[in-house]
């Protein structure tokens, strides 16, 4: 039965890798996994090879001694944590820290953005303590900010940050910022922000799956779920080449989502596309013709951001967020305009060709921070989901969670454990009326340009 997604055909090719840069520098790395065949089972099934199951499968064997195990459509990493520009940073949510502490109190909001500051330290330790090259880059996030009027907002939320969250937050003027990091044709003043660096996200994530492996779990690529069932007290996944059961299962697919498997799941997650650029080398002299001196990653502070950062080649990834249906001719006008943008930061980089070229689905939900929980009429399914574009560190914490959760009974009605702030607990909301959201999403981003226009 042929099965309705949200986005165009063409983002769900499950046997072709996306042709990123990533996949391109990768191929040397490979976890020694092959799709499930036959019929099996175990303690824990996880729906989902990329940062949350694997991370929780890494943690559920290493630490507690379960028999977990991995299903994924693609290659593991298929998804956005093999394409996503590789940046481990504090973030996670779309929710302003205005709109955080009215909602959540001040507490809450420390707990958060403590968590984040976890989630970094997290990804810091499994590349040492795992061995992973992952190509540590940087040592800090900027945010750069187009208009006085944009840095006057920025300065201000750095010192709440830094006030009321113990962040470590610096403000720099444009002419500092020119000094240190780099000149570019919208500047004026920006924020610092640690810790941060940037990676190489597929190394990392098939390091990880490398590391699970020798744990103890078990990861089948190329073997998509095609049909949930639960019998009795055991749900049974069926794929093309076997099926798996188990007393416990996470999902864990974020922004490819597959809403039809269960009914619980349909309308909660709102996919987003987002799309990288990367050029080919620049020289020194090129570097040079716009004061370039930095490997830290890079964000402009719009409504509708640009992501980028040097890489260790001397290659600029440049990204932002793409078109509204997935299809090829949408895909092939987004990269032409992230070309464009990018040639107006940076004038002297005009005639720089672009070496690769590659988009994915990021995950927003309705309450617009992540979502990890359980079912409450069946807690023997959990889920880990909603990252706005941040899942490197906030998805592999994530499935740290949910690991260290069922261990202690999470699946047998335990409380959530003090971990975990109370913004990302539970099921987020269903999207009013979720057949149209990508008309909600159109509709959404026509007034963020419009706003980004205006400052």
């Amino acid at each position: 039965m042929a099965v309705r997604r949200l986005y165009h055909d063409e983002m769900y090719r499950f046997t072709r890798p996306d042709p990123s840069y990533w996949q391109a520098t990768a191929e040397d790395v490979q976890p020694p996994c092959e799709p499930l065949t036959g019929h099996e089972s175990c303690d824990v099934a996880i729906i989902g090879g990329g940062y949350t199951g694997v991370s929780a499968a890494y943690h559920l064997s290493k630490q507690h001694g379960f028999d977990a195990r991995v299903l994924e459509a693609g290659q593991i990493g298929w998804g956005a944590s093999g394409r996503n520009a590789g940046f481990c940073s504090i973030g996670g949510t779309s929710l302003s820290l205005d709109r955080m502490l009215d909602k959540y109190g001040i507490e809450e909001t420390r707990r958060f953005y403590s968590s984040q500051v976890d989630a970094i330290a997290l990804v810091r330790s499994l590349i040492e303590e795992e061995g992973i090259d992952a190509a540590i880059h940087g040592n800090a996030e900027l945010e750069v900010a187009p208009s006085r009027k944009v840095f006057a907002g920025l300065t201000k939320h750095a010192e709440m940050q830094r006030r009321l969250l113990n962040l470590d937050t610096r403000v720099v003027t444009a002419d500092q910022f020119r000094e240190e990091y780099f000149d570019s044709s919208e500047l004026c003043g920006a924020v610092v922000q640690q810790p941060a660096f940037g990676l190489h996200p597929l190394r990392f994530m098939r390091g990880l799956a490398t590391s699970s492996m020798y744990h103890g779990a078990k990861l089948y690529p190329y073997s998509e779920v095609l049909e949930w069932r639960k019998e009795a007290h055991q749900h049974r996944l069926q794929t093309v080449g076997g099926s798996l059961r188990a007393r416990i299962v996470i999902l864990a697919t974020n922004g490819f989502m597959p809403e039809h498997l269960h009914p619980a799941f349909r309308g909660r997650s709102l996919p987003m596309v987002s799309a990288i650029v990367v050029t080919r080398p620049l020289s020194v002299d090129e570097l040079a013709a716009h004061g370039w001196r930095t490997a830290n990653p890079a964000i402009s502070a719009r409504r509708i951001l640009n992501y980028y950062r040097l890489l260790p080649d001397n290659r600029l990834l440049f990204g932002g967020r793409g078109h509204s249906t997935g299809s090829v001719s949408g895909a092939a006008k987004t990269f032409a305009t992230l070309q464009e943008r990018l040639r107006q930061l940076w004038p002297q980089w005009g005639d720089v060709a672009i070496d690769y070229r590659w988009h994915g689905l990021i995950c927003i939900t309705l309450r617009l921070t992540p979502s990890i929980g359980r079912l409450k009429d069946d807690p023997s399914v959990l889920f880990a989901y909603g990252y706005h574009g941040n899942g490197l560190n906030t998805a592999t914490w994530s499935g740290k969670q949910l690991a260290d959760w069922i261990a202690q009974g999470g699946h047998l009605n335990a409380p959530y454990p003090d971990t975990v702030p109370e913004m990302l607990r539970g099921i987020s909301g269903r999207f009013p009326v979720a057949a149209l959201r990508l008309r909600y999403l159109q509709a959404r981003l026509a007034v963020f340009r419009l706003q980004d226009a205006l400052d």
